[in-house]
C-alpha cells in the first residue's frame, strides 16, 4: 500500500537533489512511498543524529534529532516528518531511518487504537512480557541499567544520566521505532517468539509465514548494505547483510567477515544492545548492555565470535 493511503501528508513529500540547507532543490517524487519500505528502509527518510547530509540538518532544524518536536503527538510528528524532503527517491537506497517511527502511526490508523493500547493488548500481555513499559515507574528505578557513554579523550566510561533518566519518566508521544523500557526476560520472550515462527507458549502472534517473509532479504537483486545502502554506523555489519521487513539478514557471512549463517536475522541498539535468530542452528542470541553509541565498541562481531566458536557439533 502506499503510504499516503494511512497518512496523507505524505503523498506530496519532495525528495532533496541538490543545494544547501537554506536553498535546496528538491524533486517530486518518482515512485509512491510504500508500506514495506518504511520497515526495510528504503522509503527516503532519515534520523536528524546522523550528521551526514544537509537532510540530517533539516531534521535537526525541525527538532528532530535524539526526538520529536515538542508539543507534538504521533500523529503530528508525521506530518512534520513529510513536510520535510527525502534523502533519495523511494526504493532507490536503503538508509536507517524514522520508518518504523512512521508505521507507529499507520498502526494507530488501522487499527483506531493509540499504538501504547495497541501493543499492550495484541502483543505484550499475550506474550506476558509484563515488565515492558513506556516508562520505569517509581518503585522500579532501582532496577534500571545506568546508560553509559565513552569519555572522547580516554574512552573510559563515564554516566549519561541525563539521557538515562528520560527513561523515569512518560514519552511525549508513543513511537514505533523506539521508546519501550524491557527487561532481559521479556526482551528474550519476545525473540524466542520469533525463533518458533511467531508463536510461544501457545501464544501465536504471527504466522510462520510472516516471519519467513520478514526475515528474507527484500533489497532489490538480494544486494547486501554495502551495494545498496549509506554505511553510517554499526548496528551490523554492511558486507554480505541484506535487510528485511525491520530486521538485517545475514546473505553471506564469509563475505562479512563474522562467522554465522545464512539466513540469520537480527537488530541492535542505539546503547550496544544485539540480538539475532539463527534458523540453522536453532540458536538466538539476546546482549543487553547500555553504552552509547553502539560504534564505541565492536561489541556484536566479537560477540559472535565467541558465540561461533564455542558451539560444538
Amino acid at each position: 500500500d502506499p503510504v499516503h493511503r494511512y497518512i496523507p501528508a505524505f503523498k506530496h513529500t519532495k525528495v532533496w537533489r541538490a543545494g544547501s540547507v537554506t536553498s535546496p532543490v528538491l524533486d517530486p517524487m518518482v515512485e509512491t512511498m510504500r508500506l514495506w519500505q518504511l520497515f526495510a528502509h528504503t522509503a527516503g527518510l532519515t534520523y536528524g543524529f546522523m550528521y551526514n547530509h544537509p537532510v540530517d540538518e533539516l531534521y535537526r532544524r525541525a527538532g528532530f534529532e535524539w526526538g520529536i518536536p515538542k508539543d507534538t503527538d504521533l500523529a503530528g510528528m508525521c506530518d512534520a516528518l513529510a513536510a520535510l524532503p527525502l534523502l533519495f527517491q523511494p526504493g532507490t537506497e536503503w538508509n536507517y531511518s524514522m520508518g518504523l517511527d512512521v508505521l507507529g502511526r499507520v498502526l494507530e490508523v488501522v487499527s483506531g487504537q493509540s499504538l501504547d493500547e495497541l501493543l499492550r493488548t495484541r502483543l505484550l500481555e499475550p506474550l506476558g512480557m509484563s515488565e515492558t513499559t513506556w516508562h520505569v515507574p517509581d518503585d522500579k528505578h532501582h532496577r534500571l541499567a545506568r546508560l553509559y557513554g565513552a569519555h572522547p579523550a580516554t574512552r573510559q566510561a563515564i554516566p549519561l544520566d541525563m539521557m538515562g533518566d528520560a527513561a523515569k519518566s512518560p514519552p511525549q508521544a508513543f513511537l514505533g521505532g523506539g521508546g519501550l523500557q524491557s527487561t532481559a526476560h521479556d526482551y528474550q520472550r519476545f525473540v524466542q517468539m520469533l525463533s518458533r515462527g511467531g508463536e510461544l507458549d501457545g501464544v501465536r502472534i504471527l504466522s510462520p509465514r510472516t516471519v519467513e517473509f520478514m526475515s528474507s532479504n527484500h533489497l532489490p537483486n538480494n544486494a547486501d548494505l554495502t551495494a545498496f545502502g549509506r554505511p553510517l554506523f554499526s548496528e551490523t555489519t554492511f558486507d554480505g547483510v541484506g535487510f528485511g521487513l525491520g530486521v538485517s539478514v545475514t546473505i553471506d557471512p564469509v563475505k562479512g567477515r563474522v562467522p554465522g549463517n545464512a539466513g540469520e536475522f537480527a537488530w541492535g541498539g542505539a546503547a550496544s544492545t544485539a540480538f539475532w535468530v539463527d534458523p540453522v542452528e536453532d540458536l538466538t542470541v539476546t546482549f543487553f548492555t547500555q553504552l552509547l553509541p553502539s560504534s564505541v565498541h565492536p561489541i556484536r562481531s566479537q560477540l559472535k565470535q565467541l558465540v561461533y566458536q564455542s558451539l560444538v557439533d
